[in-house]
């Protein structure tokens, strides 16, 4: 089973970097949910929960808004200021 090398970074730090097999986040556009094989896409980031599915469960974690990038399987989540309290375990 393939799966995301995802990414979230805030303003001034790396806040969580893994494994998924899909995320969740809303746009401008509407809702997102990214799984392997997706097409690359450039999506800005509204205020709101970004989930997190993988092995262990769902995480996730607040962002203000933002900018995510989808490419090969590799997702990157950059937001000016993330509140990453439901990323732990």
């Amino acid at each position: 089973m393939s799966t995301l090398q995802v990414e979230l970074v805030a303003a001034d730090r790396k806040v969580w970097e893994g494994e998924a097999s899909q995320v969740s986040a809303r746009s401008i556009e509407g809702e997102l949910g990214i799984m392997p094989g997706h097409t690359p896409i450039l999506g800005v980031l509204v205020e709101g929960e970004v989930k997190i599915h993988g092995e262990g469960g769902v995480r996730s974690a607040t962002i203000d808004g933002g900018f995510l990038s989808v490419d090969h399987d590799r997702v990157t989540i950059l937001a000016e200021a993330v509140d990453a309290s439901g990323l732990k375990g």
